[in-house]
């Protein structure tokens, strides 16, 4: 028996595991494993619950003697859970997180023994090698330093018997090397902006926060096929493959019935979540076989950031004991749909208004639509940063086709909120229908089925960027990615915009012109500016991209490309004016991009031409002994012409040796030639275009040859056996 079908048997022998749910409903052990509010109370002081409570609130700081109560209390809580480590949890731009683990095991000079303790020192601030993390240029091998300092707003957790501080992660010369820092920059400056702008229309608002909603797509592969896979288990996605007889064209994966073994890992991952505080809400089918989401309730942005990074590395944990490889590439399966992470993102009010929910008069109306419109502005002013910030290289291949939008931005917003711009453009804000909130309804002709409440759009699956409904979904986010980015350029361009809008209204208003009227001076004004970022139609058509050059909008062809967009001026104006990241610290991201995308190109190369060179040619040729000496008995006993048909087929497998052989060659030769470029900018677009290109070419014969060698020989799953057991 050949590897391939063994792993199949091993797969086919696979059962539901025999995970047990807890007794307890979720609200019982909901958020048992966080260090939360409630605990905070049982085991801080009054002093310092407070402490912490106003830092999360207002931003105010936490003095040592105060951070040595929390750190007690908190050791006292985690150690009451079994807990012997403590660890800061950080995300860097490796896009995974990172944590190196102490124990609380000290030595007491006093005494002369070991005892168990934790400090405010220690709390606060630690010290992680910066050097061995990506920092483009900001750390050297020999300049090793860097710290990681607790961010009280995130709530430590315990996972696997250790104590996690989520926490931001610097330089020693005080520089950015993460996610978190420029988003909480990113996120303040947003609140101070929206803020100023909620008081035209309601002096009590103190604050606004951004709010996640992400939707986490994946895919389950059974683990004993997963391991006979070193393109799976290097790269993510699979290299080689012809596509099955059947994969999605039925559309019957889609919310049907969750499979049992699936469904037995995706309880326990619900649960593990719930322990950690993250309220998972959604799960489901999607559209591709074997591939799953699971979506939680609206957070704010940065603690759902927290949240998704967090749960990316339960699914991988969690994943083995269910004899399951979970796959977050973009596009692990050619042919079918990729898995993207939409970011459903709005704006809140410390009132408890929903800034992007439409109101029910016309003054909450009137607010409503300066919002928009000021979305509008900021995603037509920044779409080419936008773009960026969701570019990588897993997300080149899924854009643009299988229900994922394309690589041009633009906002889908629906026929009512359309209609409501153009009338705005067209009757002024006045005359347009603003304050009417239009509720429809639809019957439908069976008696027992009530009457259903349409929403005021309809979904756009097409569009990067849509409005459904009190929210805006930024659907261009791969299944790989950090979603930190995404929401920095985001939130960062919003407040900018913001900013400007409130500028613009107050010079109206110094001038002599009344709020009102002020306010729908410049609404009208923006309405018109960013018009050409609308698009409510088909976004995979022809037209469109014919459509979208000549309104001028951005279409980078590759990551590097659209990378570009973070060292433009415009750029620099956005970033490093408003203190989200210094200079130093954006050149840097970019160039930390860069280097990731040749390093990945570069992997996915030497794990092509490994498959090639020890699993397809061999596996060719044996075929090829086969049908020689298959000629041989049909010539003597039949004759050259009862041959012929056989000869034909080891032409072509020939053909397809020889085609893999000379693209092999050629490959190396394009990434050799690629990387003696010396600058970043240009290897990396050699390995997007001329090294990328190859690779279609070894795929292409082998895929072919996939199709002729006998099955009992082909050494790697088959897409059917990929995307259907389980």
């Amino acid at each position: 028996m050949t590897l391939r079908f063994h792993a199949v048997s091993k797969a086919n022998s696979h059962v539901v595991s025999d995970y047990k749910k807890p007794d307890a409903r979720p609200e019982e052990f909901f958020g048992c494993n966080v260090f939360d509010l409630p605990k905070m109370k049982q085991f801080l002081s009054k002093e310092a619950y407070a402490a912490v409570v106003t830092a999360r609130e207002s931003g105010g700081r936490i003095n040592l003697d105060m951070a040595d109560d929390i750190a007690r209390g908190m050791k006292n809580w985690a150690v009451s859970l079994g807990v012997s480590h403590y660890a800061h949890w950080f995300q860097p731009l490796t896009g995974a997180t990172a944590e190196k683990h102490d124990t609380f095991l000290d030595w007491d000079f006093d005494d002369k023994k070991f005892i168990e303790k934790f400090s405010g020192t220690l709390l606060v601030q630690q010290e992680p090698d910066a050097s061995s993390f990506p920092s483009g240029g900001i750390r050297s091998t020999f300049e090793a330093r860097g710290y990681t300092a607790w961010d009280p707003a995130s709530p430590a957790f315990v996972m696997e018997s250790t104590l996690c501080i989520p926490s931001v992660f610097i330089s020693y010369t005080g520089e950015s090397l993460d996610y978190k820092a420029p988003l909480l920059k990113a996120n303040a400056f947003l609140d101070k902006a929206a803020t100023a702008v909620c008081k035209y229309f309601d002096k009590n608002v103190k604050r606004v926060t951004s709010t996640l909603g992400w939707e986490q797509e994946y895919f389950l592969v059974d683990a004993a096929l997963y391991d006979i896979c070193p393109d799976l288990i290097l790269t993510g996605r699979t290299l080689l493959g012809h596509s099955a007889a059947k994969d999605q064209q039925l559309e019957d994966h889609y919310f049907g019935s969750i499979p049992e073994r699936v469904a037995a890992y995706i309880q326990e991952l619900e649960v593990e979540a719930y322990k950690l505080g993250i309220p998972a809400k959604t799960r489901h089918n999607e559209v591709a076989p074997n591939q799953f989401e699971i979506a939680p309730i609206f957070e704010e942005v940065d603690i759902a950031v927290d949240h998704n990074i967090l749960i990316m590395d339960l699914m991988r944990r969690l994943a083995r004991k269910h004899n399951f490889a979970v796959l977050m590439h973009e596009k692990p399966f050619a042919g079918i749909n990729g898995s993207g992470k939409h970011n459903n993102w709005s704006l809140a009010t410390d009132t408890g208004v929903n800034l992007l929910q439409p109101g029910k008069n016309p003054q909450s109306n009137l607010q409503f639509v300066a919002i928009l419109v000021n979305v509008l502005k900021a995603v037509h002013d920044n779409a080419d940063i936008l773009l960026g910030s969701i570019a990588s290289t897993g997300n080149e291949h899924r854009l643009g086709g299988n229900e994922a939008p394309p690589a041009i931005l633009s906002v889908f917003l629906g026929s009512y909120l359309t209609d409501l711009l153009e009338q705005i453009e067209e009757k002024g804000m006045a005359d347009a229908n603003v304050g009417k909130e239009e509720i429809k309804k639809l019957t439908l002709d069976i008696e027992r089925i009530p009457e259903l409440i349409l929403h005021n759009t309809d979904r756009n699956r097409t569009s990067p960027f849509a409005f459904t409904g009190n929210k805006f979904e930024f659907r261009a986010v791969g299944s790989a990615a950090n979603c930190a980015l995404g929401m920095i350029v985001l939130n960062t361009a919003m407040a900018k915009q913001l900013v400007k809008f409130k500028e613009d209204v107050d010079a109206l208003i110094d001038a002599g012109t009344a709020k009102q009227d002020a306010l729908f001076q410049v609404i009208l004004r923006y309405t018109v500016e960013s018009k050409a970022i609308r698009f409510d139609g088909n976004g995979y058509s022809t037209e469109w991209q014919e459509e979208a050059a000549k309104r001028g909008l951005p279409n980078a062809t590759s990551a590097p490309q659209a990378w570009k967009a973070f060292v433009t001026e415009k750029s620099h104006k956005l970033f490093v004016d408003n203190s989200i990241f210094s200079e130093r610290e954006l050149d840097a991201r970019y160039e930390v991009s860069l280097e990731g995308y040749i390093k990945k190109i570069k992997i996915e190369a030497n794990v092509l031409q490994d498959l090639a060179a020890n699993f397809i040619v061999p596996t060719a040729i044996k075929y090829q002994n086969v049908l020689l000496d298959n000629v041989k008995g049909i010539t003597q006993f039949l004759g050259d012409e009862a041959a012929a048909p056989v000869l034909n087929i080891l032409r072509s497998t020939s053909a397809h040796i020889a085609g893999i052989q000379s693209a092999s060659k050629k490959l190396s030769e394009a990434c050799a030639l690629a990387d003696a470029k010396g600058e970043l900018a240009e290897t990396a677009a050699m390995y997007a275009s001329e090294v990328r290109a190859l690779f279609d070419v070894i795929r292409g014969h082998s895929d072919e040859l996939e199709m002729v060698v006998d099955n009992e020989l082909w050494p790697l799953p088959k897409y059917r056996e990929l995307l259907f057991i389980r």
